[in-house]
């Protein structure tokens, strides 16, 4: 029996869309790149002391005593180790990706709740994106948006996209049947069940999806560096490819605070939000 082609059809297909769409896509990457400079060159503008502070006085604010002094030590140790300007970067890509996960994610997570048909198409897409090596990721991103970190943003949001399709769906479909009949009962439609019932009820999962998309972002930040995301993760892949095993552990162990800092604040944010 002769071998399928599907490596031809999916060359073929991505030569087709780059012929005719990556003029688009260079576009966006000319202008996502321009605001992730901007960001990162107003970051980078204060010192560092008075932009831990303010982390810090946030963290304080939205969380706790304990989680502000952890900030300043965390971030202070990373500027003492002379990698606070790929923790600016990471931190700018991981947030930047991060939105766009969410803003996309949770908006399906909603229809794949509410439609049955539409849950039964999404799901199965989800395994697939789930499943498949986040190598692989890399491959399309590259002649689309060209190397550099605007690739590894939309390698990035579909790698860490499905958890927040996944828990806004769950979190909408484990509200309580007898509070739906309940909103039913006062003639509450569709639109005002989803906005004053589901959804706030949904928050704490909803949260969990979000929390976990910024956990799979920052794992992706290494497998980016390969194509110019530079940040923390370009600090572990010039270590690796020059054998300096400390660098690689320094650059490594700055990931591990920043998604510390990162899953705290999602965390409490989204346990805030469910008391109030």
């Amino acid at each position: 029996m002769p071998k399928f082609p599907l490596a031809h059809y999916i060359d073929v297909l991505l030569d087709f869309l780059t012929s005719h769409c990556a003029w688009i896509t260079r576009g966006i990457s000319n202008v996502v790149s321009a605001g992730m400079d901007s960001a990162i060159d107003g970051l980078l503008a204060l010192p560092s002391w008075v932009l831990i502070a303010i982390v810090a006085g946030a963290a304080y604010k939205l969380v706790g005593r304990r989680m502000a002094f952890g900030t300043v030590l965390g971030l202070l140790f990373l500027d003492n180790l002379h990698l606070w300007v790929p923790t600016i970067e990471t931190l700018v890509l991981v947030l930047i990706a991060t939105a766009v996960a969410v803003a996309i994610g949770i908006p399906l997570g909603i229809v794949a709740a509410v439609y049955d048909g539409a849950n039964r198409v999404i799901m199965p897409l989800l395994d697939f994106m789930q499943t498949m090596p986040a190598f692989v990721y890399l491959i399309p991103a590259i002649p689309f948006f060209g190397l550099g970190p605007v690739a590894a943003i939309f390698s990035t949001v579909i790698f860490a996209m499905p958890p927040a399709i996944r828990l806004t769906s769950l979190g909408i479909r484990q509200v309580p049947a007898d509070l739906v009949e309940a909103a039913d009962a006062y003639g509450c439609d569709r639109q005002q069940k989803l906005l004053k019932l589901q959804i706030p009820l949904a928050l704490p999962t909803i949260m969990a999806g979000v929390n976990q998309t910024i956990m799979l972002a920052l794992s992706m930040v290494v497998i980016s560096a390969m194509i110019g995301a530079g940040g923390l993760g370009g600090e572990v892949w010039k270590a690796i490819q020059r054998l300096q095993p400390g660098k690689g552990f320094e650059a490594g162990i700055g990931i591990v605070i920043l998604a510390m800092i990162l899953d705290r604040f999602t965390n409490k944010v989204g346990h805030n939000k469910t008391e109030n």
